[in-house]
């Protein structure tokens, strides 16, 4: 079995990395292996790591052209009897509520 040589970094602060991340939801992640998440997303371009979690997993490219490309080409495409949601980390979409979602409309109290 080959090993991947991509890394498992994918929580970088820097601009630049935060806008080469990819979000993969709904990732049947007791099938899929990262070899496999790597295969799927490595056509897109240059990646730098991949961070496995249950049931979804990060993907950072060198490049936020090539970050953004993956989500146009893999969002919505059904891997293992599962429509993956794929999104730019920094552009969730506007149904997704997460934490930082959840902020975005504050109203004003004088």
């Amino acid at each position: 079995m080959k090993m991947s040589k991509v890394g498992n970094q994918t929580n970088s602060q820097d601009p630049q990395a935060v806008n080469s991340r990819v979000f993969v939801g709904n990732l049947n992640t007791f099938q899929c292996s990262k070899t496999d998440v790597e295969r799927m997303f490595q056509r897109y371009g240059r990646l730098a790591g991949i961070s496995m979690h249950k049931g979804y997993a990060f993907v950072q490219f060198t490049n936020p052209f090539d970050a953004r490309s993956a989500c146009l080409g893999e969002d919505g495409r059904t891997v293992l009897s599962q429509i993956l949601d794929v999104n730019m980390v920094a552009e969730p979409k506007p149904h997704q509520t997460g934490r930082k979602r959840q902020n975005v409309v504050q109203t004003v109290n004088d």
